[in-house]
């Protein structure tokens, strides 16, 4: 009876592995909060900057509104709007004040190109947010208020919006108020108080920011077409791979079965993600249900491919019946890489719409950019000794599949590293995020990249009528790393009297198995060309 290795059931281990991961981490995706265009605050803090207490209230790209003389509000309008927004100040702040006292909070609205608007300095001295005593002196500004300047592009910029403490009030109210969009840029808005009394200050409320084709940031709106045509793309691969597959069923190799699952899985992500985006595009907040399944899909799918790479490139499947004992270990560092991938982008994706900060990006960046090395190490190793193994063997149908194989992963490293490269350099030199409206690319290249590797992948192990020529049986043994001529030539009797016969027959049965071989290599590389 054949024994049955369990790294041929591998991939589905893995898959119930990274099910039950993700099961794992639905109560982290429930605690999420919602955050999106509509930016909300709840009981935020103000932190020290300078001679200042600011509180980041948000940036996100905005198109200018369209020009519709006919409406004075409708769909096409870009605009921020102020909605219930409350300060409140502990009641330890009021010991000292009198009635006729007005500490004020101010928010303030600015372009990113007229961020040196903000602020100012006596003297050439150091620049201050808050106008100091020796400001007020030259009349450059009131003591107590935020240093700005009108903007030399739009005088009407920035926009500043004040709540006022009277007395011994503990709450201030900010009017609601909504600031049109006339011209496309970078925005971003700071509450900012000066006065040190105010210390403990906290905020609620919201801030609505709308572009004129919907509610999402100018920087992700491209992406809602990208991965409609994505989606698109998925469904031609699809409709050409299980056309294949249920035409030639019988055939199927399980290497064959794990790229239909990442087909299939690539077609959910892409449009899990495009309707992520339209809810989000209409109704202002990130829909966490459809945003969580549309990360899980993405990470499996590309945890799944990654193994599958690996798993090819040691010739499972192809050229070796098993794993042996390298199958836990696959297994293993497939579902570290889907952990690690998956809570990077569970926080970077669900409930969020602003960029993590530089140290907690690099905290979650850092074990997944060390993990896929360590992927693209084992997958180059383990190529270049199937290659040596087929070369050695003159299976010359496998080894061009191989090398077609290797050739296409060459690219796509040089692609990556040259992509990485050049991401470096926009986000280096794009510290205020002023080339918000390229931004998307970079994102949209990895999916372009992988899909087009998918496609590589799917050519070459297409189902045929030829399938299971092309597995492993092909190679008369199940240990790929034995010698060839342990297999093929069989001991037979020697006659002890007859040297010259016994030479002449050994010599006849190496002829006879050399043309066998032959002969087969010949079938195997007309099956190939069929």
């Amino acid at each position: 009876m054949a024994r049955v290795d369990p790294s041929i059931a591998a991939p589905g281990r893995l898959l119930r592995l990274l099910i039950y991961c993700g099961i794992f981490l639905l109560p982290f995706f429930f605690s999420s909060s919602v955050d999106a265009s509509v930016h909300s605050y709840v009981g935020d803090k103000f932190a020290p900057k300078g001679n200042a207490f600011v509180l980041h209230g948000g940036s996100e790209g905005l198109y200018a509104s369209l020009p519709d003389p006919n409406a004075t509000a409708g769909p096409g309008d870009a605009f921020i709007r102020f909605e219930k927004i409350t300060f409140r100040r502990p009641e330890q702040a009021t010991e000292n004040s009198k009635d006729t006292d007005n500490v004020m909070v101010q928010a303030i609205v600015f372009e990113v190109e007229d961020r040196e608007t903000i602020g100012g300095s006596a003297y050439g001295g150091q620049r201050a947010v808050c106008c100091t005593a020796d400001l007020a002196k030259l009349g450059a500004c009131t003591q107590g208020t935020v240093i700005y300047r009108p903007s030399t592009q739009n005088p009407n910029w920035p926009q500043v919006l004040v709540a006022s403490f009277s007395g011994k009030d503990l709450v201030a109210t900010l009017p609601s108020h909504s600031i049109p969009i006339t011209r496309t840029g970078m925005y971003n808005l700071y509450f900012i108080y000066c006065d040190p009394a105010l210390s403990g200050l906290a905020i609620e409320g919201k801030t609505v920011w709308k572009n004129p084709t919907g509610y999402l940031p100018g920087r992700m709106a491209p992406l809602m077409n990208f991965y409609g045509l994505m989606s698109l793309a998925f469904v031609i691969l699809g409709i050409f791979w299980f056309s294949q597959y249920v035409r030639f069923w019988k055939e199927v190799l399980p290497l064959q079965n794990c790229i239909t699952l990442v087909i299939a899985l690539g077609m959910f992500e892409m449009a899990l993600w495009y309707f992520e985006y339209a809810e989000f595009n209409e109704t202002g907040l990130r829909p966490m249900g459809i945003t969580f399944w549309a990360v899980t899909f993405g990470t499996v799918k590309r945890t799944v491919s990654r193994v599958i790479i690996l798993v090819v490139s040691m010739g499972y499947g192809v050229v070796r019946p098993t794993l042996g004992g390298l199958t836990s270990k696959v297994i293993m560092f497939g579902a570290t890489f889907f952990l690690a991938s998956e809570i990077l982008e569970l926080v970077e994706n669900v409930g969020s719409v602003s960029d993590l900060a530089g140290k907690a990006r690099l905290f979650l960046v850092l074990p997944v950019a060390l993990l896929d090395a360590f992927f693209i190490l084992w997958i180059f190793t383990s190529l270049s000794k199937t290659l040596d193994k087929l070369q050695a063997r003159r299976l010359m149908a496998k080894l061009d599949i191989y090398r077609k194989f290797t050739n296409a992963l060459g690219v796509a490293l040089v692609l990556s590293v040259c992509w990485i490269c050049y991401e470096l350099y926009f986000k280096s030199t794009d510290i205020y995020n002023e080339r918000w409206q390229n931004a998307w690319i970079i994102p949209a290249f990895w999916q372009v990249l992988s899909f087009s590797l998918l496609c590589v992948i799917a050519d070459l192990w297409a189902p045929s009528q030829n399938s299971k020529r092309y597995a492993y049986s092909d190679d008369g043994t199940e240990d790929f790393d034995r010698e060839d001529s342990f297999s093929l030539i069989k001991p037979g009797p020697i006659p002890s009297k007859d040297t010259r016969g016994s030479a002449a027959s050994i010599d006849a049965r190496a002829a006879v198995i050399s043309n066998t071989t032959t002969s087969n290599n010949g079938d195997i590389e007309e099956d190939k060309r069929e």
